[in-house]
């Protein structure tokens, strides 16, 4: 959710204006993700490198996230909405850190949307994170590890990968969001900032999502038989092996 404090500069506010937008936008995407019927929403709130900005601008992020909990976990619960908040939460204060645990507690059993909402997380933290906690929990087979091994221990353990990857702000990169997960996600960029990021904006990354074809290592012709084979009622033949 890129362009916050841009949105705010252009009209002469504080970044914090932005950030408060911000949060209307997030409204907005998350009505918009409960009409549409998806499953899992995560949002990259704070990062772990955003700890670089002012003092300033980092305290007020914080009151604006314990107010965000404070003011919408009962929202969520009530229109079944599970929160998960992820990241490495030591570094929050003790009071955030409760406030967090209350409303995961609250919208626990929720199974209308998952929410998930990345705070001081990192994509190359959550797979070192992994890593420790696999060689710690299996010594013995350091040197044999395979990806299904570590999968159990990233945050987004039992969570399907993203099948989209949406950023604001003009910007065409990832920035150390769920560099593991993010494999085979469609990758979507705009111009438009976080704050005027409304439901024309996500209905064309939607549709421009449609509009591609999922290969997963595959060729397009493999794809395309298997997609008439399903509609015909028939399993695809399977190709000779060739060497």
């Amino acid at each position: 959710m890129d362009g916050n404090g841009r949105w705010a500069k252009r009209r002469l506010l504080p970044r914090v204006a932005g950030h408060r937008q911000g949060v209307e936008a997030v409204r907005s995407t998350v009505r918009r993700c409960l009409e549409l019927g998806v499953a899992h929403l995560t949002l990259f709130a704070f990062s772990s490198e955003n700890w670089r900005r002012p003092p300033d601008e980092v305290s007020l992020l914080m009151q604006l996230f314990m107010r965000a909990l404070e003011q919408e976990v009962g929202k969520l619960n009530e229109h079944g909405i599970r929160l998960r908040i992820v990241g490495d939460r030591t570094r929050f204060a003790p009071e955030l850190q409760v406030l967090i645990a209350e409303a995961e507690a609250t919208t626990a059993t929720n199974t209308r949307l998952t929410l998930h909402v990345c705070a001081n997380y990192g994509g190359r933290w959550d797979i070192i994170q992994a890593v420790n906690r696999l060689v710690l929990a299996q010594p013995e087979r350091a040197g044999e590890y395979t990806e299904q091994d570590l999968e159990p221990y990233l945050c987004f353990a039992g969570v399907p990968e993203p099948d989209l990857f949406i950023r604001t702000g003009g910007e065409e990169r990832i920035s150390n969001f769920l560099l593991w997960q993010l494999a085979y996600s469609e990758l979507y960029f705009t111009s438009v900032l976080w704050p005027e990021f409304g439901e024309t904006e996500f209905v064309s990354a939607i549709r421009s999502f449609q509009k591609r074809q999922r290969r997963f290592g595959q060729t397009g012709d493999q794809i395309e038989a298997a997609q008439r084979a399903a509609l015909e009622g028939q399993s695809p033949k399977k190709e000779s092996p060739s060497c």
